[in-house]
């Protein structure tokens, strides 16, 4: 199942359009993909890199809950969203060390403005693990998958749990074709500094297995799509789990899928590896609903990958 990954990432480095994007990276890019991976065959946890899944859970755990600020995540060693937090924390008047924006990056060496920003964001999550004041001020990122996932705001004033509805739904209707979550709220779009990328997820239950379908504008290929597919493999996974279903296929529907050019190299090396059995995933068979599970109850056996592959993180 692997292979289906790595044929995406093959067909963007021959087929791809070269484009230009929000970071100032440059990608290679294509339009309309979709690749399935059939739960019963193993967890796709990839295996020609290793992932980490303990960042996965965590952040997934994250959006369950609802919860939009990244001190729950640093409390669990996971660090993928500190820097659309701190880019708030820097450019606000609270702020008063060295200039962390373009404007500071430019008037230093790289490599001085890389050290300086390591310690300046070292302090301000140390700050946000320690002063509940500050965390609730500078740790919160808004409307982001956990508030639309779980507090979807009405016109009216009201809120919708769409995570939960549609647990609901699949358990009372099964058959509907309305079994879908959405995260991309057209109002909330031009204030936010990321739009949600992973957009929405529809699931379809069939021959009692729960099947799950991602439709994601916008793929960072190489560092985002394994998390990706890790992390709403893992939700089929639970809502199965607490819905008394075997879990089905995962289907990953793309928009954009783009290699930033600064990645050809770490994807052709994973190219080159070959892939390995998928592990099994363990849930705590004793917690029956999604909204209970915490990261002890989450475990995958038999994950043998690759060695890492580090690349840089285009923000």
């Amino acid at each position: 199942m692997e292979e289906a990954y790595l044929a995406l990432a093959r067909k963007i480095l021959a087929e791809g359009t070269v484009k230009s994007d929000r970071t100032g990276t440059g990608t290679k890019s294509i339009f309309g993909h979709q690749m399935r991976f059939d739960l019963q065959e193993g967890f796709p946890l990839l295996t020609t890199k290793r992932v980490p899944f303990g960042l996965i859970k965590s952040e997934l755990l994250w959006f369950i809950k609802g919860d939009t600020n990244i001190r729950y995540l640093l409390e669990h060693n996971n660090h993928i969203w500190d820097e659309w937090a701190f880019e708030r924390y820097v450019t606000s008047q609270d702020y008063t060390g060295p200039d962390m924006t373009d404007f500071g990056r430019r008037s230093l060496t790289d490599e001085t403005f890389k050290e300086v920003y390591r310690v300046e964001m070292k302090k301000f999550t140390e700050q946000i693990l320690n002063d509940t004041e500050f965390a609730a001020q500078y740790g919160e990122l808004g409307n982001v998958y956990g508030s639309q996932w779980r507090q979807w705001k009405t016109t009216q004033g009201e809120t919708i749990d769409q995570l939960k509805s549609v647990i609901d739904m699949i358990r009372t209707n099964p058959d509907s074709r309305r079994l879908i979550v959405s995260a991309w709220n057209p109002e909330d779009v031009p204030n936010m500094a990321l739009p949600p990328c992973h957009t929405l997820f529809q699931f379809y239950v069939a021959e009692g297995k729960l099947n799950c379908q991602l439709y994601q504008r916008s793929a960072d290929v190489f560092l985002g799509v394994p998390f990706n597919i890790a992390s709403y493999a893992l939700l089929t996974h639970l809502i199965a789990h607490e819905t008394n279903l075997e879990v089905g296929e995962f289907v990953h529907t793309f928009g954009d899928a783009h290699l930033y050019s600064n990645h050809f190299e770490q994807i052709t090396e994973q190219l080159s590896r070959e892939p390995r059995a998928f592990p099994k995933l363990e849930l705590n068979q004793e917690k029956s609903s999604i909204f209970d599970f915490e990261m002890e109850d989450i475990q995958i056996e038999g994950y043998d990958p690759h060695p890492r592959i580090k690349a840089p993180i285009a923000v």
